[in-house]
């Protein structure tokens, strides 16, 4: 007699409570598929991880705490027998890059159905990727950013209307470095003026 696979383990993290329980449910109706921990935030989803130590973490992108990228790169260096996969209601294209760049193995929109996750669940646990073709052509449209990794971390501090001086002590650099970093970032974006400068690079993935 065939001994039944061993289910893959998964975590499922997930700010929005009513997102996060209907895809539990559903896929608490795959076989094959354990679901070991849920999380609201990214730093719970770190620690649900080495607490559980699941086979696929399937995280959302946008967290309170931490975004997905951020857990998946924590998780790369923490926990490497955890593979990896961001499901995102805001497919932007320089999120995918970041996605690669911190080894995720998926990318999917929460369009997705609750069966075709399944099948991409599987798909990660076996080793393999899976981008969603519309969030790649969309990628490959929009180009790179043209901000370096410094000028972009200071424009995402600045997205909140955080004045100058607290930008500065939150990036432990000066405030004239600083507002050399926000004008390269404006002039580089062809932006009027820093605030339209975030909105475009978060239209665009960049931050």
């Amino acid at each position: 007699m065939t001994p039944a696979p061993v289910p893959v383990r998964v975590l499922l993290a997930d700010d929005e409570h009513l997102i996060r329980g209907a895809l539990a449910a559903l896929l608490a109706l795959e076989d094959d598929i354990v679901l070991v921990a849920e999380a609201a935030t990214g730093p719970e989803a770190l620690a649900m991880a080495m607490a559980h130590r699941p086979d696929v973490a399937v995280l959302d992108l946008e967290m309170p705490g931490a975004d997905g990228v951020k857990v998946a790169t924590s998780l790369r260096d923490g926990l490497p027998g955890c593979r990896t996969m961001i499901v995102t209601s805001h497919g932007r294209p320089g999120n995918l890059k970041r996605a690669l760049e911190a080894g995720v193995r998926a990318f999917v929109p929460k369009t997705v159905s609750a069966r075709r996750l399944a099948e991409i669940i599987r798909t990660v646990h076996a080793g393999n990727r899976y981008v969603d073709p519309e969030l790649a052509a969309d990628a490959i449209s929009a180009g790179d950013s043209p901000l370096t990794a410094r000028e972009a971390e200071v424009l995402e501090l600045a997205a909140d209307g955080a004045p100058v001086a607290e930008i500065a002590e939150r990036a432990s650099l000066s405030q004239g470095t600083v507002r050399n970093y926000l004008s390269a970032a404006v002039s580089k974006l062809g932006a009027e003026n820093r605030h339209a400068a975030v909105r475009l690079a978060r239209q665009r993935g960049w931050v």
